[in-house]
C-alpha cells in the first residue's frame, strides 16, 4: 500500500450515484486529496491493477456488485487487505453496519450526510493508519525494511524470500538493535530444544540469513563464545 502523505493520498469513491461523487470527489480536493472516481465495481477492479489508493469509499449499492461482497473480497486479498474501507451507503440497519464492520470496513457513514463529517472521517481513518503502519515496519542502516504483518523482507527494495526461521532470527535481532543473543535464546525463540545440535542448527541459519540478505549480511555480527547480534558497526 502507498504510504503517501495525508494531504496526499489517494482516496478511491465507489459509487453509482453520479451527485455523490461529484460532492465526495470536491470536498476531498478540496483538502488537497487525490481523487479516483468509480460508478461500477468492474472499471474499479481494472483501475486496482494499476495504483493502489490510500483509502476506498465505497457504496453497497452498486449496479455490477454487491458492496459487502466487495468488501469481503479487498479484505481477503493479499494486495488489497491493507487498504482501509468506509462503507458509504443509503442503509442505516444497524446489523448491516454490524457486518460491514465484521468484514473488516474501518468505518461506516449512512447517507445522507455532511461532506463536512465524511472527511473528518477520511482523515481520522488515514491518521490511525498511518500510525498502525509506522509499528508494521522495522528499517534498517537505510538498505533492509521487514514488513512484521506480511512477513515479507526487503533488501535495496528488492523482496528476498526467507524461511520461517530466518525470519523469526532476523526479526529477534532486528527489534534489539546491538543486543548480542546466544545461540541457546535464538534456538528457544525457534521452539526447538535439541540442545545436542544447538550451535550447529543456530549456525546453519545465520550463515543463510547472510547469503540471502546479500549487502544487508554483514551487519549480523559473530560475538565469539556468545553469539549474535545486528549493528552497523
Amino acid at each position: 500500500m502507498r504510504q503517501s502523505p495525508l494531504n496526499e493520498a489517494v482516496i478511491a469513491i465507489v459509487d453509482d450515484e453520479e451527485d455523490i461523487l461529484e460532492l465526495v470527489g470536491m470536498n476531498l480536493r478540496k483538502h488537497n486529496f487525490e481523487v479516483r472516481e468509480f460508478s461500477d465495481v468492474s472499471s474499479f477492479y481494472r483501475y486496482l491493477n494499476s495504483e493502489l489508493p490510500d483509502l476506498i469509499l465505497l457504496d453497497l449499492m452498486l449496479p455490477d456488485a454487491d458492496g459487502m461482497e466487495v468488501c469481503k473480497y479487498l479484505k481477503n486479498h493479499e494486495t488489497f487487505k491493507q487498504i482501509p474501507i468506509i462503507i458509504l451507503t443509503a442503509r442505516g440497519d444497524e446489523m448491516e453496519k454490524v457486518l460491514g464492520l465484521e468484514l473488516g470496513a474501518d468505518d461506516y457513514v449512512t447517507k445522507p450526510f455532511s461532506p463536512r463529517e465524511l472527511v473528518a472521517r477520511v482523515k481520522t481513518v488515514l491518521r490511525r493508519e498511518k500510525k498502525e503502519d509506522s509499528s508494521q515496519y522495522i528499517t534498517f542502516g537505510n538498505i533492509l525494511r521487514v514488513d512484521l504483518k506480511r512477513f515479507d523482507v526487503y533488501v535495496e527494495n528488492r523482496k528476498i524470500e526467507l524461511t520461517p526461521s530466518e525470519f523469526k532470527i532476523l526479526t529477534l535481532l532486528l527489534k534489539r538493535k546491538g543486543w548480542v543473543f546466544s545461540r541457546e535464546t535464538i534456538l528457544n525463540e525457534l521452539g526447538s530444544s535439541e540442545k545436542g545440535v544447538l550451535d550447529r542448527t543456530v549456525d546453519v541459519h545465520i550463515k543463510n540469513l547472510r547469503e540471502k540478505l546479500g549487502p544487508a549480511g554483514k551487519f549480523i555480527k559473530n560475538v565469539r563464545g556468545v553469539g549474535y547480534k545486528i549493528n552497523e558497526t
